[in-house]
């Protein structure tokens, strides 16, 4: 019997093979139309059956020895988790072929709030807007069905089955489909670290799952100790590559896989499937590169990268940002070295914190002023640029951009979204005071926030839903990003030579091709004396006429003359022609709010 993945209902042309792993039972049988068939038992646990009338479309479920329950494995749950699972046809008319990007530029989008709709076939429409600006990767929220009417995807249960509140799984392969057809890649954001507390119902089949030797600030600890838990996240990767032509994976905190050469199984997996490039990245706190150094893993989130560009921009200075000053050497380090923390000592956490990165290709290391989680810890959920001087938010967007590293922005960033991003759940009654209880203890590491605003009030997910007319309202932060990404293609994507001119600038420089960056977030005169910002010289030993323009440039900026941060976005190439520079007038600043609010 010829399957495409070890687990779930697949469509054969003899008619539908049900294979679940159940180790805990002698006796599974899969329920059709009230019909309880027996499913033979196989080593190792399994316990699967050819069914010949059944079909795509089919619902069921396996019937163990206390009651009915979905398939751990199910593509699909159309009325969601503890209803039936549905078998489906996995044949796909695919039109596009993937695109290949060599150089990540990603937005990372919510389903439900991305659009008013909050469907597959309402994000379809509005793809064309991100490729527009130069945007060449989607990296999509989880999907995994979940609970409720609404969420952030992270408490999902069925991991096998696209969520019913956004389409049938054909949408998100049309979704995926029409993104290919736009240029753009698409990589699935994949929770491997908890299950979700409500409809999970794979210890029913297998106790297995869970272990009590480790802990898990989520929820039960998943047990990576046992081959056939590994074999089933394994496979799940592969599923989402082959059967929906996905373009990658991003691992939700990989620190919580307790097993960490598991991960290593998921990418080696991933990669069977397909003779495309699959680009993996994760998040791990700890910053452990033997991720990429050994397991297969392409690129990290840094967090360091936000946390100080975030003091930069705010001065905010709680918590986790405890150990960021949000100095210009923090960024020039990171430029140059990837992570900020390689080992140190971290008070936050009151140990070292980091692995050694400095020979780690800085793209790599994923970069983001903004993503879902560090909007979302705040009282209200706002975007950076409410939170500081649009200017200054301007130069760190330069610095994000043209960067070697691979730049992120969260969805509606490109046009500067006054949507705020909050954590919204949906949960029964009992269920939901307990997660606002414990996202209320989280909150509370945040001395100054006092607000709260409830996950499961509908109107905290309504009001995070973008509103694209400020796509047109802003068309200057568009155009902005658009002009930054178009000469991002021209910038090297090697380590620079790194200066810190002032505690609120530095420059990066590069000498093949030559590519000079300064970025300056403050008011202090720029020193010309730094030797990185020596012009080029010709093979004839010349300076060029439009370098030394540049130099009097940097020479006439001046404090005492009004000099404002977004004035020293400044790049010149390797005849010193100047390629980009953005100035006071072009923008109008907003009024300083204090994080807190």
């Amino acid at each position: 019997m010829k399957r495409r993945r070890a687990i779930g209902a697949e469509l054969l042309d003899e008619g539908v093979h049900f294979r679940v792993w159940a180790p805990a039972h002698e006796r599974v049988s899969v329920v059709i139309d009230g019909r309880a068939l027996l499913l033979e038992r196989e080593q190792g646990g399994y316990h699967s059956a050819l069914i010949r009338d059944a079909r795509a479309g089919t619902r069921y479920k396996y019937r163990l020895a206390d009651g009915d329950y979905p398939d751990p494995a199910s593509r699909y749950q159309p009325e969601g988790p503890h209803g039936e699972s549905v078998v489906v046809d996995s044949t796909y008319a695919w039109r596009a072929e993937p695109p290949r990007i060599d150089d990540h530029i990603i937005s990372e989008v919510h389903l439900g709030t991305f659009t008013r709709e909050g469907t597959y076939a309402a994000a379809i429409e509005k793809l064309p807007l991100l490729a527009d600006i130069g945007i060449n990767t989607i990296e999509v929220m989880p999907v995994n069905e979940f609970a409720g009417r609404f969420g952030w995807g992270y408490d999902g249960v069925d991991l096998w089955a696209p969520t019913n509140i956004y389409g049938t799984p054909d949408d998100f392969r049309r979704f995926i489909d029409s993104a290919h057809a736009l240029g753009l890649a698409v990589i699935l954001d994949v929770v491997y670290n908890h299950f979700g507390p409500d409809g999970c119902y794979v210890a029913k089949f297998a106790p297995q799952f869970f272990t009590k030797k480790y802990g898990n600030e989520w929820g039960e600890a998943i047990n990576f100790e046992e081959a056939s838990v590994c074999e089933f996240f394994a496979e799940n990767a592969a599923y989402w590559i082959d059967e929906f032509h996905l373009d990658g994976l991003r691992l939700d905190a990989t620190q919580a896989i307790n097993v960490i050469d598991a991960v290593g199984d998921i990418t080696k997996r991933a990669r069977s499937v397909t003779d495309r490039d699959v680009y993996l990245s994760v998040e791990n706190e700890p910053q452990d590169v033997r991720l990429i150094k050994e397991l297969g893993v392409d690129a990290m989130w840094n967090d360091d990268w936000h946390h100080a560009a975030s003091v930069a921009l705010t001065g905010f200075r709680e918590a986790y940002y405890t150990d960021y000053y949000g100095h210009a050497r923090e960024l020039a380090a990171m430029a140059r070295h990837g992570f900020l923390y390689q080992g140190q000592w971290y008070s936050w956490q009151k140990q070292n914190r980091g692995t050694p990165s400095h020979d780690v290709d800085p793209h790599r290391f994923i970069c983001y002023l903004q993503n879902h989680d560090q909007i979302a810890n705040s009282a209200y959920g706002l975007r950076i640029d409410r939170l500081a001087s649009p200017r200054s938010v301007r130069a760190l967007t330069a610095l994000l951009l043209l960067g070697a590293h691979t730049p992120l922005l969260f969805q509606g960033q490109e046009f500067a979204s006054s949507s705020p991003f909050l954590y919204f759940a949906d949960h029964n009654p009992e269920l939901a005071q307990a997660v606002a209880k414990g996202r209320r203890e989280f909150l509370s590491q945040f001395p100054s926030i006092s607000h709260f605003i409830p996950p499961h009030d509908e109107r905290t997910f309504t009001d995070c839903k973008l509103d694209w007319s400020e796509r047109e309202k802003n068309r200057d932060v568009v155009e902005f990003h658009r002009e930054l990404i178009r000469l991002r293609a021209t910038m090297p994507r090697t380590r620079p030579e790194v200066a810190t001119l002032t505690q609120h600038a530095l420059a990066l420089r590069w000498f093949d091709p030559q590519r000079l960056l300064v970025v300056n977030w403050g008011d202090e005169p720029i020193p010309t004396s730094e030797p990185l910002l020596a012009p080029p010289v010709h093979s004839e030993g010349r300076t060029p006429s439009s370098a030394r323009r540049g130099e009097a440039a940097l020479s006439r900026g001046r404090a005492d003359e009004g000099v404002r941060p977004s004035q020293w976005i400044r790049v010149w190439s390797c005849d010193g022609a100047e390629l980009f520079t953005s100035s006071d007038a072009d923008v109008s600043d907003r009024k300083d709010r204090d994080r807190s609010t």
